[in-house]
This record gives C-alpha cells, structure tokens and sequence, in this order.
C-alpha cells in the first residue's frame, strides 16, 4: 500500500512538473507572437523569419517589426510656405487634388498645423498640415503615400476681374499689357485673392484689356511688337 502511494505521489509530481513545463512554453509562445493594437494592414514586415532583433542603443529608436497601416482614417500631409502660416487655421476649408486621379478635386478641412516650421536642407522653411476629406468615401480606395495637392481656401469671390497666375511678372504686381499699337506695356496692378490658377485683380486692369500669358517666349518685354495668338485666344 505504501509503494502504491508514493508511486501515485510521483505521478502526481510529474504531472505538476509536465503542467509547469506547459506553462513555461506557453509564455515563451506569448512572448513570439505580436498582437496588432489595431485592425490594419501590413504593410512591410521588416526582418526575416529566425531573424533576432535587439534593442537599439539609448537616444536610437528600435525600428518596428511590421508597419501597419490603419486605412479606416484617411487624411493628407502638406507643406506650406511659413509666409502662410499666420493665416492658417484648424477648420478652415480646402481643395484636395490627387495626381492619379486628373481632373477631379474634392473638398475637405484642416485638422491639424504643425507648432513648429521645418528646415530642410535646400528647401523652404515649411509648416506640415493635416487635412482630411469632408467624404472620406469620395475618393475612392486610396494607397497611402499617393501624391495628392493640397490648396487652403482663405476666401472666396465671385464676379471679379481675374488674370492667370502666370500671367503675373516677377513679384506678382504687375503684367504685360498690348495696347492699341500692338506695343507691350509693363504695368502695374493691385491684386486680391490668389491660388495656383487665378489671381484676382481690384485694380490696373480693365476686362477685355489684352494681356501676355507666354512670359517664356523669347522676346517678350515691354516696348516688343506683338500680335495675338489666335489659338490662344479662342
């Protein structure tokens, strides 16, 4: 009966032993696997399987396992002209434009403004915003990284005069204007709103008024001979 019993206490240790092990193995499993903190995508898994990876050294950020990527909110990252920046605000409306898509623009809002102006190298001093689409649906499936325009509308006008941007000589406040002589005169005017596009005009010019939009052409200065393009002007 005593042999019966210590062999049923040995079992009983082995079995204690075996679960212990279990447990053991079952942490070091929990330890291997990653739990994404949110629903996703991978996007780039960096390393190779059986590959270590080790912390980096202190004041060196240790670079994830995975990118992930959350694609239920989607938003834009643009720079602007720190010369912008005082006029810029959360909330205010914009005209997003994206390169695989010509033709099409869709509006959305600023949601954050960067506190501090970046310098890069050869660059512009720029302050980064986010903005994000008023219908996130609009624009359809969009790959992250996709090159998109950003335009922040300051203001609006309607019924006024407006030149082409490019039409603007170096400085922006004046054009070339062909008089009745067919002569090209610089002269200078006072403008309003402006974008990429259109630059509104509150004085200097009048409608109908005859103006160089070719500023690359050769020979194109004040006192030149001109004689309008037909096919630019239809």
């Amino acid at each position: 009966a005593q042999a019966r019993e210590l062999g049923c206490r040995t079992a009983r240790a082995d079995v204690t032993q075996a679960q212990a092990r279990v447990a053991v193995v079952a942490t070091a499993r929990e330890r291997s696997v990653l739990v994404a903190p949110f629903d996703g995508t991978v996007a780039k898994v960096v390393g190779e399987v059986g590959e270590y990876s080790t912390p980096s050294p202190p004041g060196v950020p240790t670079p994830p396992a995975i990118d992930l990527l959350d694609d239920s909110c989607v938003y834009v990252k643009a720079p602007m002209d720190e010369i912008d920046a005082p006029r810029l605000r959360v909330g205010l409306p914009v005209r997003i434009t994206i390169d695989a898509q010509p033709g099409r623009s869709f509006a959305g809002q600023v949601r954050r403004i960067a506190p501090v102006v970046s310098a890069v190298e050869r660059q512009a001093r720029t302050v980064e915003i986010e903005v994000t689409f008023d219908d996130p649906k609009a624009p359809g499936h969009l790959l992250v990284g996709s090159s998109t325009d950003v335009e922040v509308i300051l203001g609006t006008r309607t019924d006024v005069l407006r030149v082409p941007t490019a039409a603007l000589l170096q400085g922006g406040k004046s054009v070339l204007v062909r008089a009745a002589d067919g002569l090209l005169q610089q002269r200078s005017i006072q403008t309003g709103l402006a974008n990429w596009e259109h630059t509104e005009v509150l004085q200097g010019l009048q409608a109908g008024e005859q103006i160089v939009v070719s500023l690359d052409r050769a020979g194109v200065q004040a006192g030149a001979l001109t004689v309008p393009d037909d096919a630019q002007r239809r």
